[in-house]
């Protein structure tokens, strides 16, 4: 068994060794908390949570870092614009962030340290950079020293000639306009901590390098994030963590976005989604799904109909669950998931592979229901409930314990609505009305629906769309 994911840095598909037998580190890049999350930061989150889980399922014990950015220009802006103390800002948000993870089901990470609880170890970095020549104080701010470092641009491979630093980053006291801020003199009003440089704040990219150090040490396996921060982000903590004498992550792995008309999602754009309107208009493990299904890799395009086809899709994993629970009662996990479905997963988190074994698998139980093979039905929903914890979709998890509650509640309405309409449909049939009878079936069929007449009577079922 070998796991292989796309390294940024390789430009490949790279098979996995780590560093420590049996045991896997990951540093992601979390939440910077200036507002409350849309889809787009949450898809970051649950992508790495299915990585987490799989490397769990695999027998690894993982470690996972997932940091709170909370002091940022941003957040700073936020606080000045709404009268607020930057700290409550950040808070809320984070607050924010950690319901959102927690909604759609990602497990909590091993740790997760904020930006400003870390002074002094980013203060620990800055120094020992001065002193190896990479970093300089200038007008109490203190600036990377991007030629300093001959590997720089390694990530984004970017020409350092052709390159401009984004403007944000302000040019005084810069040696070379290009270098970055490490850490920033204080401002007027602004928050600031006292330093060796004198008082400031830090800037964001020193933040996750100084982070990831003090909770993973000078080697880690894994740092993740969204694609956009290949450059300057994950770009400038390379640099500051390799040149600090750090090997740093092995494996450079980066979630694609979430778009709406061709755009990267985003507050800027004034295009984003917030999880917490989302969740109120959507069940959340089947706005887990639509997240999560796709191959991290792949952009996703927001849109209601797509969330729709996601939300039936679900629905037909889900209607044969319940189906093979009434009939049998709670049937646990199979130990193991089905082999094709282990090979998608290995092959770079294969999601939407696996989950195509899913589907097989749920119509292969269907197919043994339909036969009255019990046996054969409880055999495939346990191989389900394997496949479906690994990809945090499991209904019969306690986590949707309450999103089971909800669903029956909903399934209750459509039932009573649906059986009056299949009740007109029998006072046709009994009349021998075969035209209204079978227009009736026909409508509901256009509607989604699937009506299979038996013994009992007829039963309907959502259908594929």
């Amino acid at each position: 068994m070998t796991i292989r994911l796309y390294d940024t840095s390789a430009r490949q598909i790279r098979d996995f060794s780590p560093l420590q037998p049996g045991c896997v580190s990951i540093y992601l890049c979390g939440a910077t908390v200036q507002a409350a999350p849309h889809i787009g930061h949450i898809r970051s989150g649950l992508n790495f949570d299915i990585m987490r889980r799989w490397f769990e399922y695999r027998g690894y014990d993982v470690t996972f870092v997932r940091n709170v950015t909370d002091i940022d220009d941003k957040i700073i802006w936020k606080a000045g614009e709404q009268g607020r103390p930057w700290w409550a800002i950040g808070y809320e948000n984070e607050r924010a962030f950690n319901d959102g993870y927690t909604v759609l089901g990602c497990l909590p990470p091993t740790y997760e340290p904020r930006a400003t609880g870390h002074i002094t170890e980013m203060v620990e970095m800055m120094r020992g950079l001065i002193e190896r020549g990479h970093a300089y104080e200038a007008d109490g701010s203190v600036y990377f020293d991007v030629r300093s470092w001959p590997s720089y641009l390694e990530l984004s491979r970017q020409d350092l000639d052709e390159m401009r630093q984004p403007s944000e980053e302000g040019i005084t006291g810069k040696r070379d306009p290009r270098d970055f801020a490490m850490w920033k003199a204080a401002k007027p009003g602004e928050p600031s901590w006292e330093t060796p440089f004198g008082r400031g704040r830090p800037g964001w990219h020193l933040e996750c390098s100084a982070m990831a150090h003090k909770y993973l040490g000078t080697a880690f396996d894994i740092h993740g994030g969204g694609l956009d921060l290949v450059f300057p982000h994950h770009e400038n903590e390379i640099a500051q963590a390799k040149a600090y004498g750090d090997e740093f992550a092995r494996y450079w792995v980066h979630n694609a976005w979430v778009t709406m008309s061709g755009e990267k999602m985003s507050k800027s754009l004034g295009n984003s989604v917030l999880v917490s309107e989302m969740v109120k208009r959507w069940r959340p493990i089947v706005l887990r799904y639509y997240l999560g299904t796709p191959h991290y890799r792949s952009m996703i395009e927001y849109s209601e109909e797509a969330l729709r086809e996601a939300e039936s899709a679900f629905a037909r994993i889900e209607g044969f669950v319940q189906r093979v629970v009434e009939k049998a009662g709670v049937v646990e996990p199979a130990p193991e998931v089905p082999l094709a479905f282990a090979e998608a997963m290995d092959d770079d988190l294969g999601v939407p592979q696996a989950l195509a074994v899913v589907h097989t698998t749920v119509r292969q139980g269907n197919s043994a229901l339909a036969a009255d093979d019990k046996e054969a039905a409880v055999a495939r929903l346990a191989e389900v409930r394997a496949m479906l914890g690994v990809l945090g979709l499991d209904p019969l998890d306690p986590q949707w314990a309450g999103e089971g509650d909800r669903g029956e509640d909903l399934h209750g309405v459509v039932d009573t609505l649906v059986r009056m309409v299949l009740d007109q449909r029998e006072a046709a049939r009994a009349r021998k009305d075969w035209p209204t009878a079978d227009a009736i079936r026909d409508q509901l069929g256009q509607s989604g629906l699937v009506i299979e007449d038996g013994p009992q009577g007829p039963r309907w079922s959502l259908g594929p769309r």
